[in-house]
């Protein structure tokens, strides 16, 4: 098992488009010369990479006199390419940095990136010190900055003052990018305002503010609607009337960036915190969980998945039906992006995109169960303990107890029987097929759905979101509704189910559309796209796949349950891998290439688990590093038989 070592290389210039955050110039790597740098290569679809964004946080303010974090913006989507998207996307999240626009990877390939996220660590004299793919990686980026700050402080090479950022001017308005929202019992809507860090409660009018939840500052604190924050809440789901006066709140709100479900009273605004401890869930962290005492902590961790045999990381947490945890106050989560009530589950559904899954939550029995998916990012149906989801992002119920699901990086619209466990795909194709096409839904192609809503026959609507379009599927078919939209992310059936409420998030308002009669909607077909990253060139035949782990600083392996480490590896399509695909325990394989075929997509997992490597502490705090990688490559004589993917701790 190798660590890793990177040469000592100049950094590569930063080539883009354009330059946000900065005041209309341009930055050179000479302009940054004297300071730590911290290349964020980032998609704004991608939760992980949002994830990175709250990481970096702190440590950007901290340190802001000698730290510039660079975001590089390397678009997966055809729709995150547009520079006004990326724009509102950069004040939506509240990049505090500047951001290079690169729509066509340039400064990415000349980093070698091959994942979102990735970060890059480049020294004050210009040169590249660390590089490290997916998220995870704060406390060993604080202690190299650290490390930096010492060394070069000493040498007389760091330069202390202003970095390149200029801050935007504020936008004012009643909504900021609001996310989701829900007809209250009184016929006011209460509107989830992300931008705003609160709820909104509008008269029905869509327009007229009654109130505000939430003081509008981020953060986590319960309390009436003056005091109370919220982090960038998304979902909302009324509780059912029956179970109002036992739980002592009205609404569920999934508060996404605090990684929390919040109740909310109505009749006097009060916010609660019933589920997350506000911290983010980690996959194999040793503190998911919170515990009143020793022996309490000693029975919850044992539910904590660890590495042994080849598969248990993770499908530890998902045999057979779930599960159960006690606590949900104690237990932490992963950015919730919708709730919805199942009445067969007696319990709500969380979808929680930050880690590809969906949850059971139920508030009465004082439970949180992990209900599908395992950990793995992708589209995989079947049995909901085995199946593969990608930021599940918009929940909606139908009559017959479907649970209708907006799976957003693989541009799908599925459903999920509760009561056989099992779920099943009608649009979609995998995380890079996405487009505008209408038609058989087996051929159909959506762009980043949030939202998804049910209409009163039975048919389904979805929030197109990156296709700025309102989608129907009825019948096996999809049609088009509505276009020109600004990135909807919410919808409200109303009046019967002949008027949609679309909550129009880029526009920073609601907007009605009314449904014609026949509901016979448009078929376009604007086309089928593959997400495009940079070719990777391998030699046909034989080629020896290496990922390379350098546990964080302080840390060292971890095998005291088994062999710490893990490998998937598949390919599309499926007949490129002669020899090499499956799971096994070793980070290096040997592949065999198909040499008939030309090109396709590696599909790479790993996992590394490291615990602190002082003897001294008793109860040393462990942490699973994973990473997915999907690896487009050609196949070329002469081109190189390695590829090599970095894994930091």
């Amino acid at each position: 098992m190798r660590e890793s070592r990177l040469p000592r290389v100049r950094a590569s210039e930063l080539v883009g488009r354009g330059w946000l955050n900065t005041g209309g110039r341009d930055v050179t790597l000479a302009d940054l010369r004297g300071k730590i740098v911290i290349l964020d290569f980032w998609t704004f679809c991608c939760i992980n990479c949002l994830h990175v964004l709250d990481e970096l946080r702190e440590l950007e303010e901290q340190h802001r006199d000698v730290l510039v974090i660079v975001g590089v913006h390397s678009p997966k989507f055809v729709h995150e390419a547009d520079p006004v998207a990326l724009a509102a996307a950069v004040e939506r999240y509240e990049v505090h940095h500047p951001v290079l626009d690169d729509p066509q990877l340039v400064t990415w390939s000349a980093y070698t990136a091959r994942a979102w996220p990735t970060l890059v660590v480049i020294d004050p004299e210009g040169y590249v010190v660390a590089q490290m793919a997916g998220e995870g990686h704060k406390r060993n980026v604080e202690i190299l900055v650290g490390e930096l700050i010492a060394e070069h402080e000493s040498k007389g090479t760091l330069h202390r003052g202003d970095g390149p950022y200029v801050a935007p001017a504020p936008a004012e308005g009643t909504l900021r990018f609001p996310a989701k929202a829900i007809v209250l019992p009184d016929g006011h809507l209460l509107v989830a305002d992300a931008g705003h860090h609160s709820l909104a409660e509008l008269g029905s009018d869509g327009e007229t503010l009654v109130r505000r939840i939430g003081s509008g500052e981020r953060g986590l604190v319960d309390g009436g609607p003056d005091e109370a924050r919220f982090s960038e809440p998304n979902g909302l789901c009324l509780v059912p009337d029956e179970l109002r006066s036992v739980l002592g709140y009205d609404v569920l709100v999934a508060d996404t960036v605090n990684h929390a479900l919040r109740g909310v009273r109505l009749a006097d605004g009060a916010v609660t915190t019933v589920a997350g401890t506000g911290e983010q869930y980690m996959v194999g962290a040793a503190d998911n969980f919170l515990a009143s005492d020793e022996d309490e902590a000693d029975q919850e961790l044992a539910s904590i998945p660890v590495i042994g045999e080849p598969g248990d990381a993770v499908a530890g947490l998902a045999a057979g039906t779930g599960t159960f945890v006690p606590g949900p106050r104690r237990h932490k989560l992963s950015s919730p992006w919708d709730v919805a009530w199942s009445e067969p589950l007696g319990a709500f559904v969380v979808a929680m995109a930050g880690n590809h899954t969906l949850w059971a939550f139920g508030d009465v029995q004082g439970s949180i169960e992990l209900l599908g998916g395992t950990m793995n990012e992708g589209l995989l149906d079947g049995p909901l303990h085995e199946a593969w989801f990608a930021q599940p992002s918009g929940l909606a119920v139908a009559a017959d107890d479907r649970i209708w699901l907006a799976d957003s990086e693989t541009s799908a619209l599925r459903w999920v029987d509760p009561v056989e466990r099992t779920v099943h795909t009608v649009v979609g194709e995998g995380l890079f097929d996405f487009g505008h096409r209408d038609g058989p839904a087996a051929e159909a192609r959506l762009q980043h759905p949030l939202g998804v809503a049910v209409l009163p026959d039975g048919s389904v609507v979805v929030a197109d979101t990156y296709n700025g379009a309102i989608r129907r599927y009825a019948d096996g078919s999809v049609s088009t509704l509505a276009t020109d939209l600004a990135e909807p992310s919410g919808i409200v059936v109303l009046d019967g189910g002949s008027t949609l409420l679309v909550v129009e998030s880029a526009a920073h308002r609601l907007t009605r559309i009314a449904l014609p009669a026949t509901l016979v909607g448009r078929l376009l077909d604007s086309g089928s796209h593959r997400t495009q990253r940079p070719v990777t060139e391998l030699s046909p035949g034989e080629v020896r796949l290496d990922v390379v782990f350098t546990p964080a600083a302080g840390q060292k392996y971890d095998d005291r349950y088994g062999p710490s480490t893990r490998l998937q590896v598949s390919s599309t399509p499926p007949g490129l891998l002669l020899e090499g695909a499956g799971d096994d325990v070793p980070l290096d394989r040997v592949l065999r290439l198909d040499p008939t075929l030309t090109e396709g997509v590696l599909h790479v997992t790993a996992h590394a688990a490291s615990c602190d490597a002082d003897p001294a502490i008793e109860y040393p705090a462990c942490h699973l590093n994973a990473q997915d990688w999907g690896v487009p490559i050609r196949l070329v004589e002469g081109a190189p038989a390695t590829l090599t993917l970095p894994l930091h701790g």
